[in-house]
């Protein structure tokens, strides 16, 4: 006798709706003095935020914004990265970093950074629902 698996169900939603569901997941989890990005680097959660990108990357993505020290530590340049997140949010009055119309000229270019396979992943992680993100 063969047992037949049951294959888990997978829900099509568009880019714009994973990403409703991703904001209303992520939105609590910051606040006035924690970006997504810090956030996402302090708990391992979504793009892993600062985090995701080694000292050099990390240098080559943000010096033009926050500058360059050969002094501070790296959770102290993250600080400063934190802190232009949270402006360039209040700026564009956004929630979420990810939302600033200005991402693409950031360090990082916000949801366009993420594919949509990359988006169904984070939706799998973060909301427990398998799901197929289409245009």
């Amino acid at each position: 006798m063969t047992l037949k698996v049951a294959e888990p169900s997978v829900e099509v939603w568009s880019r714009s709706e994973a990403i409703s569901h991703l904001r209303e997941h992520l939105v609590p989890l910051t606040d006035g003095e924690r970006s997504m990005c810090r956030v996402a680097a302090e708990r391992g959660i979504f793009c892993r935020g600062f985090r995701r990108w080694s000292v050099p990357e990390f240098d080559r993505r943000w010096r033009g914004f926050i500058g360059r020290s050969t002094h501070l530590s790296r959770s102290q340049m993250e600080e400063y990265a934190n802190l232009w997140q949270l402006t360039e949010q209040l700026a564009c009055g956004v929630s979420l970093a990810c939302d600033a119309p200005g991402a693409a000229r950031g360090p990082c270019r916000g949801w366009n950074e993420f594919s949509n396979a990359v988006l169904g992943q984070f939706c799998a992680d973060l909301l427990g629902t398998n799901v197929e993100v289409v245009e």
